[in-house]
């Protein structure tokens, strides 16, 4: 019986502990400070297409629950349209490709990219 209240009061005093270390043990030194978001320390390059490097490179800082929503979001909504641009000039090439070596086509077929501003 004695080991048992031993073992209460002593569970009561960790718990008390806990709480005023939580708490803040009533010091003065006011609220804890605002913590700002962690974000992507090496964002993707906005002013080029995405390499291999750079997709190898990409970390998401961790979050309570993982990674923050809005970073990973952001991330795979560019690669799904640098992907969707990448492939839509491949369909191109490849069908003009496919024209080019048709027999009997005397047509010249351009496989480069024109300049902005520049006409075809």
């Amino acid at each position: 019986m004695v080991m048992f209240l031993f073992l209460v009061v002593a569970l009561a005093v960790v718990v008390a502990a806990v709480t005023l270390a939580v708490v803040g043990g009533g010091e003065s030194t006011g609220p804890l400070p605002e913590v700002t978001p962690e974000r992507l320390h090496d964002p993707l390059p906005p002013d080029r297409p995405l390499t291999r490097s750079d997709i190898d490179h990409l970390r998401f800082p961790l979050a309570a629950r993982g990674y923050r929503m809005a970073d990973v979001d952001d991330a795979l909504n560019r690669l799904a349209a640098e992907l969707a641009e990448r492939d839509s000039r491949i369909a191109e090439l490849e069908s003009a490709l496919s024209v080019a070596r048709m027999p009997g086509s005397g047509s010249q077929v351009s496989m480069d990219k024109p300049a902005p501003g520049e006409q075809q």
